[in-house]
């Protein structure tokens, strides 16, 4: 599942060729993905000029001319790709159609974004962007981990009192939206949190620790393109890099990077995702 850098870097490549531009035609070639499509979706796209292209934790979301917003979720394998854009900024031509181009997006500049679904675990939705943060998918959310609102006296007070890992609580979306299994890992290595940890027993300066080293590993994985492990593709159909980097995910048996550590990084499962760790570091 893409996580806030995969869809981050999804938006940045997005926005040069949606914000201020015109949908001339919404093709909607299914009547669902996920869940059901909005009624009348193609309708209420085509003809309508985005303002602006946000993402909410796991969400890209259009604002749109007509008091709307289109919300995009990227699901298991979903891809939006961009091709012929008569400005320059893509060289792609335009593909032949594919199985599963469930909905494209034909700009008024010639470009086309084509979001391609093969598993259709993806999802969008049009909500009045007055009301967006009510939204059933975005009201639970904990703030944004490179947002203002995420700092080392927010963590540590969310933490207080919870009896659950470490790890199962950095994946709440309640308390920090956007984190997924990955950068978890990873930002818990970086911090030497082991992820079997209480969170409610951790020191609070070791909760305070874990805010940079969240943050820093989200900007290094936004500034590399994400990670590319299975389905995802950046907006130019290229893939992330960020995985070439991984300190401790995906690395199991294979010795800690730290230097002078003579452990291995090991694999546990907790609530039937992978963790990995070293359990020499991370205490």
């Amino acid at each position: 599942m893409p996580e806030l850098p995969e869809v981050e870097t999804v938006r940045t490549g997005l926005a040069p060729v949606m914000e201020g531009a015109t949908i001339a035609r919404a093709e909607v070639n299914r009547p669902d993905l996920r869940w059901p499509f909005p009624e009348r979706m193609a309708e209420r796209l085509t003809g309508r000029r985005v303002l602006q292209l946000r993402r909410r934790s796991k969400y890209i979301l259009a604002d749109l001319d007509s008091g709307e917003t289109l919300l995009i979720h990227l699901g298991m394998s979903g891809r939006m790709v961009v091709s012929g854009d008569t400005l320059g900024r893509f060289v792609h031509d335009h593909p032949a159609p594919e199985k599963h181009d469930h909905v494209v997006f034909h700009m008024a500049d010639g470009a086309r974004i084509t979001f391609n679904d093969p598993r259709r675990f993806g999802a969008m939705d049009l909500m009045p962007t007055a009301g967006a943060e009510a939204h059933k998918l975005l009201a639970a959310l904990g703030p944004e981990p490179l947002g203002n609102r995420f700092d080392e006296s927010y963590l540590i007070a969310a933490f207080r009192g919870r009896n659950t890992p470490v790890k199962a609580a950095l994946l709440d979306q309640r308390i920090v939206a956007g984190l997924g299994n990955i950068y978890v890992c990873e930002a818990l290595f970086r911090a030497r949190v082991s992820p079997r940890r209480k969170a409610g027993k951790i020191a609070a300066p070791r909760v305070a620790a874990l805010v940079p080293a969240i943050r820093n590993v989200l900007q290094e994985a936004i500034a590399a393109g994400g990670s590319s492990l299975r389905d995802y593709r950046q907006a130019d159909g290229e893939l992330g890099y960020f995985q070439h980097s991984f300190d401790v995910y995906g690395r199991e048996g294979q010795p800690c990077r730290t230097p002078g550590c003579p452990a291995p990084v090991r694999r546990i499962v907790q609530s039937g995702r992978s963790s990995f760790y070293c359990a020499a570091c991370q205490r």
